[in-house]
């Protein structure tokens, strides 16, 4: 399913990246921990995380994921966004939280 799809069916608000929501997904990886997140998350992954530093983006480009979700209407940094417009990654915020999000995107089928 395409991000642009999934998002729309589970009412995110896209606040960067747009270019971007034309990408395939194919799991999901909810996890805080960078470098966890570089371990294991894999190509295609919507990210659910709590974390808003421009960090974020490098990982989600070196790991070619498909989105970064933002729980519980959780502010993202200015920078952040200007460079997930920079490196076509879709940022999306939502007032969901992790888990429930998590459920939504199973629910479509996204594993």
């Amino acid at each position: 399913m395409k991000v642009i799809d999934a998002s729309g069916k589970i009412g995110l608000k896209l606040l960067s990246g747009g270019s971007g929501t034309d990408k395939e997904l194919s799991g999901v990886y909810i996890c805080d921990l960078l470098s966890w997140v570089m371990s294991h998350g894999k190509k295609g992954d919507a990210w659910i995380t709590v974390q808003t530093h421009s960090n974020i983006i490098a990982v989600a480009v070196l790991l070619e994921l498909g989105c970064i979700i933002v729980p519980e209407e959780i502010e993202v940094e200015e920078e952040t966004l200007c460079k997930a417009d920079d490196e076509g990654i879709p940022v999306f915020q939502s007032s969901l939280s992790s888990y429930e999000l998590a459920k939504e995107l199973y629910r479509m089928g996204i594993e």
